[in-house]
């Protein structure tokens, strides 16, 4: 179907994690738990902007970039205000093995809430839910192997 429209060129959809004055927090337990690499990172009082920084939030996060295998997660501390809340998604980690799914399990877990225990299901030989210690809500999933390719019966 064609709208008349310009094509759209999206490079990436890339989450974006607030944590209220947690951040740094967040992104030292991703970087032990996943492997998190930090590609940016800018705090309110680098800002160019000296309207940014409120008094007291110029050591937390304005922006940071994380690479969590071949994602991108973008994380604030935003504005500092309120409680976490992380409602409505959640982030799906796919992993090769279930001793590697067994392992990130067990960390995301730690100080989290487990929503649905690792098991084997029918998409997949592991998969489980977990809410880590700041309410994001983590889908981790062994990556379920190819069928094997069924010979053409075929005449030859």
């Amino acid at each position: 179907m064609t709208t008349g429209h310009s094509p759209i060129h999206i490079h990436s959809v890339d989450p974006y994690l607030f944590f209220n004055g947690r951040c740094e927090e967040a992104i030292e337990f991703y970087r032990t738990a996943l492997g998190a690499e930090v590609i940016m990172l800018m705090r309110f009082k680098d800002s160019p902007d000296a309207g940014m920084c409120a008094p007291g939030v110029e050591n937390k996060v304005m922006h940071a970039k994380l690479r969590i295998g071949n994602t991108m997660v973008l994380v604030s501390d935003g504005r500092c205000e309120g409680e976490l809340e992380f409602r409505g998604f959640s982030l799906s980690l796919t992993v090769q093995n279930e001793g590697e799914a067994d392992r990130l399990f067990g960390l995301v877990a730690e100080g989290g809430q487990v929503q649905m225990p690792l098991t084997k299901t029918f998409f997949a030989p592991r998969f489980g839910m977990v809410a880590d210690r700041f309410g994001v809500l983590w889908m981790i999933l062994v990556a379920a192997e190819k069928p094997a390719e069924t010979k053409n019966n075929q005449p030859g």
